[in-house]
């Protein structure tokens, strides 16, 4: 990946990541492996891995356990942030869009970011962020 630019981590790309019986396990290790930038996710990707991974078998706490020992920063949403997600949530209900896709759309609108690693391609390529702008997406 040319240059070092801020991701977004959605939940399914973590669960993969987490999950070698995951059919995208090892797409996603090789990219998450090359990637070599500074990662952001928000608590909505945490709950939601952390339920999907305790539904497999996997202690609850292995999702958190890996962002922190990666460094990912978990970013917590102000009160404006959650009202925008609930806009967010409206416009795009007829995908639907989660919360916890909402809060990465959030977070991407306040720091100006396009990059996101998720295995939500239907999703990711309908949002848009407040100024227009697509999302790039990984693997």
């Amino acid at each position: 990946m040319a240059g070092r630019r801020d991701i977004l981590l959605d939940t399914g790309a973590v669960v993969a990541i987490l999950d070698r019986t995951d059919p995208w396990h090892e797409r996603c290790v090789a990219a998450w492996s090359g990637c070599g930038a500074r990662c952001l996710t928000t608590e909505a990707v945490v709950t939601e891995a952390s339920h999907l991974v305790s539904r497999g078998g996997a202690p609850c706490g292995i999702p958190l356990e890996f962002l922190l020992a990666a460094d990912v920063r978990v970013v917590q949403l102000e009160r404006s942030g959650h009202e925008h997600a609930v806009r967010l949530m409206r416009r795009y209900r007829d995908l639907p869009m989660d919360y916890a896709d909402a809060t990465l759309v959030v977070v991407a609108d306040a720091a100006l970011l396009r990059l996101v690693f998720t295995l939500d391609r239907r999703g990711f390529r309908s949002y848009r962020r407040r100024d227009g702008k697509t999302f790039e997406l990984i693997p």
